[in-house]
């Protein structure tokens, strides 16, 4: 299913030139357990409703940004750059360039 996803810097442009990163994760804290590593690492909330995802617009300006999708429609309600300084307390990676995504 192909859908419209609006890039921060582009305007809005088919799903097919992004990449999805998947959903925003909290990273735990310094020297987390086994047990919250591993959940970190595995697992996701994949909600069936609003979800916060990272995105990279790999076909176009190459930029990271977040979206807010209803992950039931397809619907981008909101996309936003996420910069640095304006990131305290919020989940994310820790620069603006990566995603905060394990690799699989």
């Amino acid at each position: 299913m192909s859908f419209l996803l609006d890039c921060p810097n582009c305007g809005p442009r088919d799903v097919n030139e992004f990449s999805c990163a998947g959903e925003v994760t909290v990273r735990p804290k310094e020297s987390p357990t086994l047990r919250e590593l591993t959940s970190y690492i595995y697992f996701r909330r994949n909600v069936a409703g609003v979800q916060r995802e990272w995105w990279y617009h790999r076909q176009g300006c190459e930029v990271w940004f977040q979206a807010e999708r209803d992950t039931r429609t397809n619907e981008v309600l909101r996309t936003e750059i996420v910069e640095p300084s304006s990131r305290a307390g919020t989940p994310g990676p820790e620069a603006v360039a990566t995603p905060d995504a394990p690799a699989v």
